[in-house]
């Protein structure tokens, strides 16, 4: 300040200055503002400089700190040699913080060579809740698909272990998911198919949705296609196309050829994109997932499957409150979980209990086969009542289930596997989904024997649980068992078997089936159920003595109601003395056909006395 008011002196008096006497101090004192002024401007400068210098080192970063920063959101690899000779460890250089050192040793332990190994860290991963998200995908970004199907079969896994599915390709120009999936279905070979499966094939492909409009009331169109529309009034005519192309795709996914034709022309990724569009469709979503399941069989297309992001979908699937949808997704992971699971899972058949992995020795099997018009789960639910209905919304599975073989016996027996089967079955031709389709029982006694035994059953002690005609095909699958060597294992393991209201000696269904307008045209398996059909005779009589020659434990119950087929058709289905096997306990309750195998609520008589015989079958079994 004092530098800058010298120099404005001296400038006024330069300026006042006229007089030449005093030129001399002029100059003077210009001199003295040129060299105050160089020194203001020199000294201002280094000032400057400094402090610019000192600001640039204070806010330098710590480059260090930012890559650190970076690998909690992106996991960055470093080139090594493929030289399998060489030994590399990826994770022994890592530099990470120390809080970070829990989630990189368990992603070690998850690639570790040890089996026993591998399995902990993924337990301990599921058990883990309190990560930060970017630890959550660290794990997603970093594990293999053996850790990633693992945490997708761990019950308490978070979902934030999984990523997004990758996105979807655009569908071709003026093309549709209709029309992609006709030709999908176009594209795979017609070689090696039965009849149903060309049926429904060349149903789907030359059906178009115009043609579908027309056809709406295809119950009345005899001798044409539209026939198996009756079912689909209330459907939009491109869903019904879209249902056929599936069913035939899922009849397609049996055979493993097929499947690797699916696979590679893109089949994965439409079926994800039809299974988003039809959140609200039950039916859809469960033949996509019928078909991943099929595929799943084959081992050499898990990679491709776990790729295109299923895995993540079926883990969000495993924890519906949708029983249907739950199992589907536990079969999928199942199929494709080698590291814990042996046996196979092929389509029709779903573990109720256990559908995650456990730490619970499994020690005998219990299982559950459906009758006519039956299903793999509405079959065994609870029976409907208006004080059901009141309770649903609770959510108290003790006092309200969907599904009692999942809910209340694996509560009461945790060692058990239990497994439900579906078949389809039809009480008329006119309402079959196949019109080629004539499966008698002995035909589908052989099919499930099959399935059954991949899925590991008779491994262990085995308890048969059967309604209506699921009973006849119990007894024809055991004697079947017994002619062949290596179905030896399902007849030495068979304990005991239950039967609900089988008709051992024909049922009155078939002998009114000819007087009612809805039965005009009775199915096979009807017509096998009749009193004086010689099958269903030597049947009872073979079976009744190779049941006494195995003293298999068995309990038979039976209906005393009669029971509503449609809304004027009374009819009692199996009387008392035709569920009467001959052997074990007969106890009639009093319900209908429908509800013999549905309980009322967990203490009732039905559902305590059925859990008194299996405890009471497989108490050594279960004691071991």
């Amino acid at each position: 300040m004092s530098l800058a008011a010298y120099c404005v002196i001296c400038c006024r008096r330069i300026g006042t200055s006229t007089s030449p006497l005093k030129s001399g101090t002029r100059w003077r004192d210009i001199r003295n503002i040129i060299k105050f002024t160089g020194s203001l401007i020199l000294g201002g400068s280094l000032f400057l400089t400094y402090e610019v210098l000192a600001l640039k080192k204070a806010v330098t970063l710590d480059t260090q700190v930012v890559e650190r920063e970076k690998m909690k959101s992106y996991i960055y690899v470093h080139t090594v040699s493929l030289d399998k000779g060489e030994n590399h460890d990826p994770f022994s250089t890592v530099d990470i913080e120390d809080h970070e050192c829990a989630v990189w040793l368990l992603l070690r332990k998850s690639k570790s060579d040890d089996k026993t190994t591998r399995l902990e860290a993924v337990q301990e991963m599921s058990e883990t809740h309190h990560w930060h998200d970017y630890q959550y995908r660290l794990i997603a970004q970093a594990c293999d698909p053996k850790t990633l199907i693992g945490l997708a079969r761990s019950k308490e896994t978070d979902l934030r272990f999984f990523l997004l599915p990758p996105p979807l390709p655009s569908l071709k120009e003026d093309s549709s998911t209709e029309e992609e999936l006709r030709q999908l279905l176009a594209s795979l070979p017609q070689t090696e198919l039965d009849e149903c499966i060309q049926y429904f094939t060349s149903l789907a492909l030359s059906e178009s949705s115009q043609s579908l409009a027309a056809q709406k009331g295809g119950l009345w169109c005899f001798g044409g296609n539209g026939l198996p529309y009756a079912e689909s009034f209330g459907e939009v005519p491109s869903a019904t196309v879209e249902m056929f192309c599936l069913e035939a795709i899922v009849k397609h996914s049996e055979i493993s050829t097929h499947c690797d034709k699916i696979e590679a022309n893109g089949g994965l990724q439409l079926l994800q994109r039809l299974y988003r569009l039809h959140k609200d469709c039950p039916k859809v979503q469960r033949n996509i997932m019928r078909i991943i399941g099929n595929m799943a069989l084959n081992e050499h297309l898990h990679s491709s499957i776990v790729r295109s992001g299923w895995v993540s979908i079926m883990a969000e699937a495993m924890k519906s409150d949708r029983i249907m949808e739950a199992s589907h997704a536990a079969r999928i992971l199942a199929n494709l979980d080698r590291e814990t699971v042996q046996e196979k899972y092929q389509d029709g058949v779903y573990v109720l209990h256990p559908q995650y992995r456990t730490r619970q020795p499994i020690k005998a099997d219990v299982l559950f086969i459906h009758g006519l018009m039956g299903a793999a789960f509405k079959t065994w639910r609870q029976q409907d009542s208006e004080q059901a209905v009141i309770e649903k919304p609770m959510e108290d599975e003790d006092r309200y289930t969907t599904c009692w073989p999942k809910t209340w016996l694996a509560k009461d027996c945790p060692a058990l596997r239990i497994i439900s089967v579906e078949y389809d079955t039809t009480l008329s031709d006119w309402r079959a989904r196949c019109p080629m389709e004539r499966k008698s029982i002995a035909f589908r006694s052989n099919e499930l024997l099959r399935k059954l035994r991949a899925a590991g059953v008779g491994d262990r002690p085995v308890v048969w649980i059967s309604h209506s005609m699921g009973g006849l095909l119990v007894k024809k699958m055991l004697l079947e068992a017994s002619k062949k060597p290596e179905m030896s294992a399902v007849i030495n393991n068979t304990r005991g078997i239950i039967f609900y209201s089988v008709p051992h000696h024909g049922s009155h269904l078939a002998e009114y089936s000819v007087n009612i307008r809805y039965l005009l045209f009775p199915s096979l398996e009807v017509k096998e159920l009749s009193k004086d059909s010689p099958a269903l005779k030597t049947l009872q009589d073979d079976f009744l003595e190779f049941a006494k020659d195995k003293n298999f434990q068995v309990l038979n119950f039976v209906e005393t109601l009669p029971t509503y087929i449609g809304s004027m058709i009374k009819l009692h289905v199996v009387p008392v003395e035709s569920a009467d096997l001959g052997i074990g306990d007969l106890i009639p309750v009093d319900v209908n056909h429908l509800n013999i195998c549905k309980p009322k609520k967990k203490d009732a008589f039905l559902y305590q006395r059925t859990l008194q015989f299996i405890r009471e079958t497989l108490a050594k079994d279960l004691e071991n």
